[in-house]
This record gives C-alpha cells, sequence and structure tokens, in this order.
C-alpha cells in the first residue's frame, strides 16, 4: 500500500511537470525571462546579507568600539546597500511583468484550442455534452490550468537561492550554517506533506465547478420548462447539492492550507531564536563576528516567505492540473465524424 502511494505520488510530480513544460513550449521567451529575473533577485538577496555583514563589521562596530568612522567607509556601504537594493528591485520587475505575460499569453492560446476544437466537433458531439461543462472547459478550467505558471519563476529563483545561501552559510560558518541549513528540508517537507493531503480536494473542487457550471446552463436555458412543470424545487435542490460539495471541497482545502499556513510562521521563528542563541555564544568565544552573526539572521529570516511560495506552487498544482485534465479532454479528444457531412458525400 505505501509502495502504491508513493508511485501515485511520482506520477502526480510527474504528471505536473509535463504539464508545466507543455504550456511553457507556448510561450518559452517571457517565462525564461521571468526565470532570469527571479534568478537576478535570488543571487542579490544573498549579495544583501553579504553587505550586512561588510556594513555591521566595518562601520556599525567600529563606531560603537572606536567612535570613528571614515566617510568614505560609511558612503561605501550606502553605495553597497542601494546598488543591490537596486539589481534586487529590477530582478522583481522583470520576474512580475514577464511572469504575468507568459500565464495570460498560455492562457489566451489554451482558450483559443478549446473553442477550435469544440467548434469543430459536430453538433451530435455538443448534444451528449451539457453546455456549461464545455463552456467552464473553454473559461474557469482554463484559467484555473494556468494558475500554478505565475509563481514558477519565483518557485525557481527560491531554488537558486535555496542552493547557494546554503552553500554560502556553510562555508561561512559550518556550525551555524549546518543548524540552519537542516530547517529547509523540514520546511520543504511540510510543503511536500501538504501538497499530497489537499490534492484530492482541489480536484473535487474542480470537478463539481464544472458540474455547477453546467447545472447553471441547463436550469437557464429550460426555465420555462422548469416552471411549466412546477420543478423549481427540484432544481433548487440540485443545484444546491453541487454547490455544497464544491463549497466542502474548498473548505477542506482551506482548513489544510490554515493549518500549513501556521506551520510555515512558527518553525522559522523557532529557528531564528535558536540560531539567534547559538550565534551569541559562537561571537562570545571568537568563532564568529557580530556582522557575520547578522548577515546568517538577515538571510535565514529572507529565505522564509521564498520558502513559503514553494507551498504555494504545490498547493496550487493540484487545481491546475485538475484544470488541465478537463482541458485535454476536449484539445486531445478524438474529432467525432459530422453525421451530416457522410451525407454530403453519398450524395
Amino acid at each position: 500500500m505505501h509502495g502504491a502511494a508513493t508511485t501515485g505520488r511520482f506520477r502526480r510530480a510527474r504528471e505536473g511537470w509535463r504539464m508545466v513544460r507543455a504550456q511553457t513550449s507556448l510561450h518559452p521567451r517571457p517565462f525564461y525571462l521571468a526565470v532570469a529575473g527571479a534568478s537576478v533577485f535570488a543571487l542579490c538577496t544573498i549579495g544583501s546579507s553579504i553587505a550586512v555583514r561588510w556594513v555591521t563589521d566595518r562601520v556599525i562596530v567600529p563606531r560603537f568600539e572606536t567612535g570613528t568612522v571614515a566617510v568614505s567607509t560609511v558612503v561605501a556601504g550606502i553605495g553597497l546597500i542601494i546598488a543591490i537594493g537596486f539589481v534586487r528591485a529590477i530582478g522583481v520587475v522583470v520576474r512580475r511583468t514577464f511572469a504575468g505575460i507568459a500565464m495570460w499569453r498560455i492562457a489566451r492560446t489554451l482558450g483559443e484550442r478549446v473553442v477550435d476544437r469544440l467548434i469543430r466537433q459536430p453538433i451530435s458531439w455538443h448534444q451528449r455534452r451539457p453546455d456549461g461543462d464545455l463552456v467552464a472547459r473553454a473559461g474557469v478550467d482554463t484559467d484555473a490550468a494556468v494558475s500554478v505558471l505565475a509563481p514558477i519563476p519565483f518557485a525557481t529563483g527560491t531554488a537558486l537561492l535555496i542552493v547557494v545561501s546554503a552553500i554560502w552559510l556553510v562555508v561561512s560558518d559550518a556550525v551555524i550554517g549546518t543548524v540552519a541549513v537542516l530547517v529547509f528540508p523540514v520546511l520543504i517537507g511540510i510543503n511536500v506533506l501538504y501538497q499530497r493531503r489537499v490534492d484530492r480536494y482541489y480536484t473535487e473542487a474542480q470537478d463539481h465547478l464544472g458540474k455547477l457550471s453546467a447545472a447553471v446552463h441547463e436550469s437557464f436555458e429550460g426555465v420555462q420548462l422548469v416552471k411549466a412543470f412546477g420543478a423549481e424545487r427540484r432544481e433548487t435542490e440540485r443545484l444546491a447539492t453541487i454547490a455544497g460539495r464544491l463549497r466542502d471541497s474548498r473548505v477542506h482545502a482551506v482548513r489544510l492550507r490554515g493549518t500549513f499556513e501556521a506551520l510555515l510562521d512558527v518553525i522559522p521563528s523557532m529557528a531564528n531564536v535558536g540560531l539567534l542563541l547559538l550565534g551569541a555564544t559562537r561571537v562570545r568565544d571568537g568563532e564568529i563576528t557580530v556582522g557575520e552573526l547578522s548577515s546568517f539572521i538577515y538571510l535565514f529570516t529572507l529565505l522564509v516567505f521564498p520558502l513559503r511560495l514553494i507551498g504555494y506552487v504545490l498547493s496550487e498544482l493540484p487545481h491546475s492540473l485538475a484544470g488541465w485534465r478537463r482541458v485535454q479532454e476536449v484539445t486531445d479528444g478524438p474529432l467525432e465524424p459530422d453525421p451530416y457531412a457522410s451525407i454530403g458525400v453519398a450524395a
């Protein structure tokens, strides 16, 4: 049973990777520009912690110890922080701009493909399917399929940030660096566990949303018939049942997300306290400087939000996969022969 669950997780991961690769291949240039911007942001984040160490050791501590600091040193520290912050801001702008461009261009392309496929299917194919469900596949399902794309460049930059910062922390001080790096697998493990737990609720919610759209569309189309047979109560109960299932699935997902957010708040805060206490003893023993300790705490604090973004991507992945599967059922489904065309050929 455990082996089957592990196989299922790997299957979902492969399916998610194939989905992202297929979507980004539609408009690769803006997506890769967004990844480049996220990488610049990640490297500048590490550079800012190095700047904090330099300013602390060269400006702040000497000012308290000797009472004087050279003006050139102060200017150099200010310029270093401003320069890194400016480049980092450019990375943020590039990442956000091109991530949004990539996501909406891909959504437009997918929507056009769905609509084109619907147009090419014969009337007999449409008669066997609710109109509301088809509208949902061209609308809400397309939006759901691409919802994971916007945070992926930031998550990619976060992966680079984790790798480079882990190396830098361990090289700077093996003891504190090792303790800080050990927190990363814990946070990533919580993210993965959350994704596994919330997967089925997002899939159910997306299916119920499609069913609700189809049911509402049917009710609007047949409103005269419903009134003629006095079936208002039956239709109300039917829609309420579907809406209730959609609500329950989303409530379960939100409850899991609340627990997940709380854990991601508590663990880094406790780790920061532990690093501060351990770092104070290292500073007292002369193993590290105050600037090095400040840069460790500063960098670890900056890493918390990007790590949470990995969880956001993992939480959006089931939602996007559910929409992607429904879109593919239309775009990859076989084209049925048009019976009217065959009549014309026979004639």
